[in-house]
């Protein structure tokens, strides 16, 4: 069993953190959501492919924060051209600056259903306008979902201060299963006003999947058959999967789709682009608007991080150390025969452990998750992990190898 990692910084500023923010940090960063009293709770830095806590363990890290980290934690280049815009330009002003139209640009020659574009600042702003969008192009109500799109009132999954009247309309289907999506669209098909989906699905706690075989032109199909817009929640896959998101990828074009995370490494910002005659709508008759919104310094950092991943070809790495780094450890994972799981490569890496009636999968996965973060490795034992640029090759070896240790060290629980 590995060493217990020192940890006394990050768990004495938590115990004053408790004092002063409501749960002590944000949501989905909560210990709770890691293994307690194992993990940090405070980092101090980064770079390229590695995290370092407070107390100054350096862990490989295949979280990315979240998503948004594509190509390393300070890179240069992106800091460097928001720096230049901070400083002789300046970014935040009562009129826009010109880099959004040359962002727009850019987003309408990468992306397939891009005709026209609106930026925001998070992923959940960004799906929440395109049900307000949606509703309003169609005159209808209902919301069918698949997949997590935020902690807005309309599709968060725990309700605590929200009325019911706020989520009544939002209808639930699972991904990958055709049949039970058409019966609600035809169950509801007089006020469907979307079909909202992620197109590679990433259920919370659960295996990634990929589209089975024309899953996705199905989806596309019922959607025009029913009269109601299709839009893909590109947040985590966009800028990832391909620069045109998994729509390029898997050849299915949408109506609308958000887009946020890896757009711009780790800057806050995310788009609802769409088909011009859907997007138009928020010209006169839908309502958007935020001081922030317009901000330069994430516009030019997403800028600079499309022109690095165009020009090295960073999308086409990502995807060759996914494949390899996924392949090595599902052998790992054949040959443990252990009732664990590897899924979501080469992008979204995600070690799971099949459900048992005992209960036993709760504990393999906490004592597997432990050993890895002892090894400083930091994944999440209830949300994949994702491939950047600057994890090396050693990085992912390394991975593999820990990997191999942790489940040979739950054997002993089996």
């Amino acid at each position: 069993m590995a060493e217990k990692l020192k940890l006394d910084k990050s768990m004495a500023m938590y115990e004053e953190a408790l004092k002063l923010v409501p749960g002590a940090v944000a949501g989905i960063r909560r210990p709770y959501n890691f293994v307690e009293g194992e993990y940090p709770i405070f980092f101090d830095h980064g770079k390229g492919g590695r995290v370092t806590d407070v107390d100054g363990n350096e862990y490989i890290d295949f979280l990315c924060a979240y998503g948004p980290i594509i190509i390393g934690y300070r890179e240069a280049e992106i800091d460097h051209a928001v720096q230049e815009q901070v400083n002789n330009k300046g970014f935040c002003f009562s009129l826009t600056q010109p880099q959004q139209n040359q962002l727009v640009h850019k987003l309408k020659e990468l992306i397939p259903s891009c005709e026209m574009a609106a930026l925001v600042k998070t992923g959940s702003d960004a799906t929440t306008i395109a049900i307000r969008v949606a509703r309003a192009c169609t005159g209808k109500t209902k919301i069918a979902r698949c997949g997590y799109h935020g902690w807005h009132d309309w599709c968060v999954e725990v309700k605590g201060g929200i009325p019911e009247k706020l989520y009544e309309d939002t209808l639930e289907f699972h991904y990958n299963d055709i049949d039970a999506l058409e019966s609600l669209l035809k169950q509801h098909q007089d006020d469907m006003a979307a079909i909202i989906i992620t197109p590679v699905g990433h259920p919370l706690g659960a295996a990634v999947e990929m589209p089975k075989p024309g899953y996705l032109e199905a989806v596309r199909e019922l959607a025009d058959k029913y009269h109601c817009l299709l839009i893909f929640d590109e947040i985590r896959s966009g800028f990832r999967v391909a620069l045109g998101g998994a729509q390029e990828y898997f050849g299915v074009t949408p109506d609308l789709s958000t887009f946020g995370k890896a757009m711009a490494n780790g800057y806050a910002i995310a788009t609802l682009v769409g088909k011009e005659e859907y997007m138009k709508v928020l010209a006169d008759q839908v309502f958007l608007s935020s001081t922030f919104f317009p901000n330069s310094d994430s516009i030019v950092a997403a800028l600079k991080t499309i022109e690095i991943l165009q020009r090295d070809k960073v999308l086409e790495t990502v995807a060759q150390k996914g494949e390899k780094f996924g392949r090595d450890v599902q052998k790992i994972i054949d040959d443990s025969n252990l009732p664990v799981e590897f899924s979501g490569a080469p992008w979204m890496p995600f070690v799971t452990f099949k459900k048992d009636d005992t209960g036993l999968y709760k504990k393999l996965r906490v004592q597997f998750y432990t050993e890895l973060i002892r090894r400083k490795v930091f994944l999440q034992p209830y949300h994949h992990g994702y491939i950047c640029y600057r994890h090396t090759d050693e990085d992912l070896a390394y991975t593999v190898n820990a990997i191999k240790e942790s489940l040979d060290e739950i054997k002993k629980m089996v």
